[in-house]
């Protein structure tokens, strides 16, 4: 049996999504910047699915979509393109210490160019104080960025109480949502944000789609220039069937995300509840409940994570150790050190993400095989014979 737990790193395209991809990489392949009929039919393409991931995130204004090609991208435009727009106000950032390294990264290259970076603490679950964001707030803060949720572990911000702080102290508050649209509801009215990523291979879409919600009246530098393109914001001829793909993914988990999210957390508890029956020796990464649906982060002590994902792989279960952008380091997460997590427990972690289209079956497969390979690295581990012969 094959069983792929491992949806944070990518889902499988809906058919849906590629059947309504497919005429625009064949008939209707125009330039939508062209003003004749075949260039039309690509740029009405482009509308529509502008409208449609406008309505997923409850977004009221179409035009304050810009579509990208990554979440990566779109977190790169968020910070560079609104810091550098605003430094007239002042040259300071608030990030967390758990962000993505689409925001970190940004975060030490805008250090090098003379802007000062604030990175805020988490507590042991994942979460952000919305008291050490004011506390951190400063006259010359331009922007603060704060994922909605942690691809890691799961965790779900206080997003809606850090921008009613935001907005009192007049400073752009930018959420790497990645993780999170298309895995639950998501309004960026509701939320206050000014600026949202998100990316449509998070939810059966296509890779290499992505967008940036950017509230009507943030000043935004471009980081592409050379056209008018996404009202010239990002230049460049248009990607138009990852877009389309994008629009559709969009309409999809409008309509489907509640009964995704419903099935997908009974397989989570069902999951969680059988290993902690089935292995010795095991914790939960991230807060028990305000967490993604489908994120299980687990850490397994006396054994090394890597070890137990080949081993798994072997049997036909795909998981990961955490981020797929970091996944070849072999480092200790960044998120589960700032969470406290003792390096040699780090070590032992899997993440292991749920889909819509997993099963209870794959579940009690995977159930099956994970203990006896955990009891084999076990055996080997001086660790846990040290621990075991402490309890003697």
């Amino acid at each position: 049996m094959d069983v792929y737990f491992d949806h944070i790193s990518t889902t499988r395209m809906d058919a849906r999504v590629l059947e309504e991809m497919l005429p625009f990489l064949r008939e209707n392949f125009g330039n939508p910047s062209n003003q004749h009929h075949i260039g039309q039919v690509a740029r009405k393409g482009i509308g529509q699915a502008r409208e449609q991931v406008a309505r997923l995130i409850g977004c009221l204004n179409s035009d304050e979509i810009i579509f990208t090609s990554s979440g990566t991208e779109a977190n790169n435009l968020a910070l560079k393109g609104v810091v550098l727009a605003n430094q007239k106000k002042g040259k300071h950032i608030i990030v967390s210490s758990i962000e993505h390294f689409s925001v970190l990264h940004v975060a030490k290259s805008m250090e090098k160019m003379g802007f000062e970076v604030t990175y805020l603490p988490v507590d042991n679950y994942g979460l952000i104080n919305p008291q050490v964001v004011e506390g951190a707030i400063r006259t010359d803060t331009v922007l603060v960025s704060i994922q909605l949720a942690n691809p890691e572990v799961g965790t779900i911000q206080p997003i809606e109480a850090i921008s009613e702080i935001t907005r009192a102290k007049g400073v752009l508050f930018h959420t790497d949502a990645v993780a999170a649209v298309g895995n639950l509801i998501v309004d960026v009215e509701r939320l206050g944000v000014d600026l949202l990523s998100l990316s449509g291979h998070q939810f059966y879409g296509p890779k290499g789609s992505a967008a940036l919600f950017v509230r009507q009246g943030t000043r935004v530098t471009p980081l592409i220039e050379g056209g008018i393109q996404e009202r010239g914001r990002r230049a460049g001829t248009e990607n138009v069937p990852e877009i389309v793909g994008l629009g559709k993914a969009s309409e999809i988990a409008m309509q489907e995300v509640n009964s995704w999210s419903s099935h997908i957390l009974r397989l989570r508890q069902r999951f969680w509840e059988g290993i902690t029956k089935r292995i010795a020796h095991v914790s939960l990464n991230g807060h028990p409940d305000l967490r993604l649906s489908g994120n299980l982060n687990i850490g397994i002590e006396f054994v090394e994570g890597e070890s137990m994902l080949i081993l798994l792989d072997m049997e036909g279960i795909v998981a990961s150790s955490g981020s797929a952008c970091t996944s070849q380091a072999l480092k200790s997460s960044h998120v589960l050190k700032a969470m406290g997590v003792e390096p040699v427990k780090a070590h032992g972690s899997l993440l292991f993400s749920l889909g819509k289209e997993n099963t209870e079956e794959e579940i009690d497969y995977v159930l099956e095989k994970l203990p006896p390979i955990v009891k084999r690295l076990r055996a080997m581990s001086p660790l846990y014979k040290e621990k075991e012969e402490g309890d003697v």
